[in-house]
């Protein structure tokens, strides 16, 4: 799959489907060539033409038409002449930034590395996949940059990721590192990114790519709800089943920086990596710096194709444990019943019921540790209350699972309340500055995770809790963001360090609770999908999706999200009405179709359910349970964006082909009573399907030709759910 043509001085990535390809020129300089639909060689068909044009610095005193300032570069520098946004900025001890990093040469071999401390896509077996070493290195610093490469034979996807060494005898600063860059040819673009806030994450935002530079970041700590570390250019005609798309997603859970810029001449500069404004590193003599990952996916058949790339990829190749191919639980959270007031009756009587509803999981929120009685005081003792459990935790749970549900718990590890015993005895251990009182956000403060005394107490606290009661589930909670960056535990040099090194923490506190509790299902949340990222999909093989539970805004938020994430990543759940965000009321129907596009749970007080109610909710979990492997671990298609229109719609294929399930949505009532066709996806057209509620028969060429109709009623927030089986010839 990976090459190098000598004659061309070029290397090819290639699996069948996509090509990707970048030459060497002036026997030092890497450029970018094309990155597309497969080709068989590029030989220069499209290169663009250089000139001696104004303005424009010669690397090569010979040859005026060549500057680093045109020439479309696969991994850019700064103070050579390209005065465009660079991938990298390294600085020596003098204080100087000047360095110039040329090709060396190169190394393939089979299979994917890990990445050392950090999530990243992986290999089960060696023959998957492909990687390239291409070795950069400065003369007179004696460092090296090496950008790896990596090509998947059954995804039609790249990872790339650099790594800087310093084999010199002075250390080096490093002030930005991209893990990548690409520079597209001039041509018309389409900019879409995935913005939004508390409450409204993964909106998508799309428009055309002008004369300027987009930055996109997040200086929060975390990858944040205002952005995502996420990239997608399209073509201007492209729609959800049509047209070139190029997707390129950070593997990374903290601050991040995206930049897309359009040169004076048109062509587009493409970078992801960590942010400059939080991200700095001493590497001294003999040491080593890898950065995150991207995935870097094209497709040729629109945003459904470049989606279906990303699903695949991450459930199967990022995900990890046996959780990875499990359908998951249906869920009932304590929350919205008892929020703080809670006890060993209380939660087991609730239990109960969940079980007798046809649930399978009740998982105990906040409020459950010593002297969590509001959101002010006990974050970091994580003890159970003796007062509302005096029976300890471990009673609690077996009683749970009496109950006929299994248990889960509730944890915000990284954060620490002033009124604490955690503080009280370790006031160093928060991030802070040592000349100001902290900002607080919540009432809390954020530990210091780049202490490694700091990650061995919350292994172990987490541990005794999960050891004493056997729980299956723990959802993993970060409800502030980081402010005051300063560190006790890191040296004055280190300071720009702490941003990525609290990650570097976070994950290896994840990944040994994943290795000791691998039974266990993590859950991420972030106040909702403030954290709804690749990096962390590695260690929590889903994330909820948003504490915005309204099921006409989980519409808009689910859809953003299914651009980069499956179904079976995100957890949706049915929740009281009036809703507590929006105010509005939409019928338990509507609440559950809205659900039905994920890991469904109950958000609500139980109790409260009238005997008709308590009879529906049964009947949603049977139907949900009949089309969970499809739900959970199918193809899924968008059909109508609900964010462009008054309509929504999806469907997801099971992984035989033989299961169908569509789901469409109205949001307000048509006063014409107009019908809406939506045009079904990934059915075998030779087919013929079966619809359940009717038995009426249809062939797979008119569902995906002709469509499916809804039925029009004057009603607002409805829905109709479809499900057809393929029929036995």
């Amino acid at each position: 799959m990976i090459r190098f043509d000598a004659q061309e001085n070029a290397f090819y990535l290639d699996n069948g489907r996509i090509t990707y390809c970048f030459g060497v020129v002036k026997e030092g300089y890497l450029e970018c060539r094309y990155f597309g639909r497969h080709i068989r060689r590029c030989q220069g068909s499209a290169r663009p033409s250089y000139f001696d044009r104004g303005f424009c610095s010669n690397p090569d005193p010979q040859d005026k038409r060549f500057s680093l300032d045109t020439l479309p570069q696969e991994y850019p520098g700064m103070n050579q002449g390209d005065f465009r946004s660079p991938a990298y900025v390294i600085q020596t001890d003098d204080g100087r930034r000047v360095t110039r990093f040329l090709y060396q040469g190169y190394e393939i071999f089979q299979g994917k590395p890990p990445l050392p401390g950090l999530p990243a896509t992986y290999v089960e077996h060696s023959q998957e996949a492909q990687t390239l070493v291409v070795h950069l290195a400065d003369a007179h610093t004696r460092a090296q940059i090496h950008l790896y490469y990596t090509i998947f034979q059954d995804y039609d996807a790249i990872c790339r990721h650099v790594e800087v060494v310093n084999d010199g005898s002075h250390p080096l600063w490093l002030e930005r590192l991209m893990a990548m860059s690409m520079d597209l040819p001039r041509g018309t673009y389409d900019l879409l990114t995935l913005s939004g806030s508390h409450l409204m994450e993964k909106v998508v935002s799309r428009r055309p790519l002008t004369a300027d530079t987009v930055v996109l970041d997040s200086c929060r700590g975390a990858s944040s709800p205002q952005q995502t570390p996420c990239v997608i250019l399209t073509d201007p005609q492209t729609n959800e089943h049509q047209g070139q798309v190029w997707g390129v997603n950070f593997v990374y859970s903290g601050d991040f920086q995206g930049v897309v810029q359009t040169s004076q001449y048109g062509d587009v500069r493409v970078q992801m990596g960590l942010n400059p404004l939080t991200f700095g590193w001493n590497l001294e003599p003999g040491q080593r710096f890898v950065s995150p990952e991207c995935v870097l996916v094209y497709s040729s058949a629109g945003l459904n194709g470049m989606s279906h790339t990303f699903h695949r990829l991450y459930t199967q190749r990022l995900c990890r444990g046996p959780w990875r191919d499990r359908v998951r639980p249906i869920l009932l959270n304590s929350w919205e019943a008892f929020t703080f007031s809670i006890d060993e009756g209380k939660c087991i009587s609730l239990a109960k019921q969940a079980a007798e509803l046809g649930m399978e999981l009740f998982v105990l929120d906040d409020g459950w540790f010593k002297n969590r009685v509001d959101d002010r005081r006990a974050l970091g003792d994580w003890v159970a209350d003796p007062v509302k459990f005096p029976h300890g935790l471990g009673s609690l749970a077996q009683g749970v699972r009496d109950a006929g549900v299994d248990f889960g718990i509730w944890f915000e590890p990284e954060m620490v309340s002033y009124d604490s015993d955690l503080y009280r005895s370790h006031p160093d251990w928060v991030i802070r500055s040592p000349f100001y009182d902290p900002v607080l956000s919540r009432s809390q403060l954020v530990l210091d995770l780049s202490n490694p005394a700091v990650c061995d107490y919350l292994v172990q606290a987490v541990s005794a809790v999960l050891e004493e009661t056997q729980a299956s589930y723990v959802k993993w909670d970060m409800n502030r963001h980081i402010t005051d960056l300063g560190s006790a535990w890191l040296s004055t040099g280190q300071q720009r360090e702490l941003s990525h090194r609290y990650m570097l923490g976070l994950y290896q506190v994840l990944d040994q609770l994943n290795q000791r509790f691998p039974q266990v299902l993590f859950e991420g949340c972030s106040s909702g999908g403030g954290r709804f990222d690749a990096g962390m999909l590695h260690y929590m093989p889903q994330t909820w999706a948003s504490d915005n539970t309204d099921a006409v805004c989980r519409l808009q938020i689910q859809a953003g999200t299914s651009l980069l994430f499956p179904p079976v990543t995100m957890g949706c759940h049915v929740s009281a009405v009036p809703n507590h965000q929006t105010g509005r009321v939409t019928s338990l129907q509507t609440r559950f179709a809205a659900a039905l596009g994920g890991n469904l749970g109950y958000e609500m007080d139980i109790r409260t359910l009238t005997p008709e109610e308590q009879e529906e909710v049964k009947g949603q979990i049977h139907t949900y349970k009949a089309l969970r492997e499809t739900v959970q671990h199918g193809t899924f298609y968008r059909l109508l964006d609900p964010q462009q229109h008054n309509d929504g719609g999806w469907n997801i294929v099971s992984q035989d082909g033989n299961t169908v399930v569509c789901c469409q949505y109205r949001i307000l009532a048509d006063p014409l009573r107009r019908t809406t066709v939506v045009h079904l996806q990934g059915l075998d057209p030779e087919a013929t399907y079966r619809r359940q509620s009717d038995g009426v028969c249809f062939g797979g060429d008119e569902l995906m030709y002709a469509g499916l109709s809804d039925q029009p009623v004057r009603q607002d927030f409805v829905h109709v759910l479809s499900v057809f089986e393929k029929v036995a010839e």
